[in-house]
């Protein structure tokens, strides 16, 4: 009960977003984003596709990710609070409108799988680092309800992306890397990288409403 009351509180001082007032009130347009993505299809368009920084991982799935989240980790990168250096550089030359004009555009391009309403669980390993972690008090018990709009659908994401997300709420001394988010530093910092090993790849087995939709052939 005192972790949960301590989850809860946490939950709390997260609600202080990097979405100012004006951004959030902003109406995001699906057609419109579908203009706009000429650069995020570089990278969140292909099918596999794997960066070098800060090591090698395949590029996040954003079709059918939740527009919330993606309106609010593209503030952060625009804050600062998030400093991968491209996406800081692709976030800063975002007006608020593209920026809800491309997560309304994302969020409709999901697979449309039909979801379980909880999660299948996973070793007694995985087990024990979720209920460590309270994941799904945040995320839903199927991981693709978060209980916050700005909290992101994390079943089924590229394992690997996910461990180097989740080292990166660990990081706040270096100018390049990592994550500034009161929830998620205070639970990742729980875990050795082993642990956050298990739970990425347990999270990223589970089935998933978000996929890559593979970019047209440019003519």
């Amino acid at each position: 009960m005192k972790k949960f009351l301590l989850t809860v509180s946490a939950l709390t001082l997260a609600c202080a977003s990097t979405l100012s007032a004006h951004a959030q009130d902003i109406h995001g347009d699906a057609i419109a984003g579908s203009k706009k993505n000429a650069l995020c299809i570089g990278c969140h368009g292909i099918q596999g596709y794997h960066i070098g920084f800060p090591e090698v991982h395949q590029v996040p799935k954003i079709s059918g990710q939740g527009a919330g989240y993606i309106r609010a980790a593209l503030h952060a990168y625009k804050a600062g609070e998030r400093k991968h250096p491209s996406m800081r550089t692709l976030a800063a030359s975002l007006s608020d409108q593209d920026i809800a004009d491309l997560a309304a555009y994302y969020e409709s391009n999901g697979s449309g799988v039909s979801l379980p309403a909880t999660a299948a669980e996973g070793s007694a390993k995985a087990v024990e680092l979720v209920t460590k972690g309270g994941c799904t008090s945040c995320h839903g018990p199927n991981f693709s309800k978060p209980i916050d709009p700005s909290y992101p659908k994390i079943a089924g994401q590229h394992a690997d992306y996910l461990y180097v997300a989740l080292r990166s709420y660990k990081t706040n001394d270096k100018p390049l890397i990592g994550r500034g988010h009161p929830v998620m530093g205070g639970i990742a910092k729980q875990f050795s990288n082993n642990e956050l090993k298990v739970l990425a790849d347990y999270v990223g087995s589970l089935p998933s409403e978000m996929q890559t939709v593979q970019r047209g052939r440019i003519k």
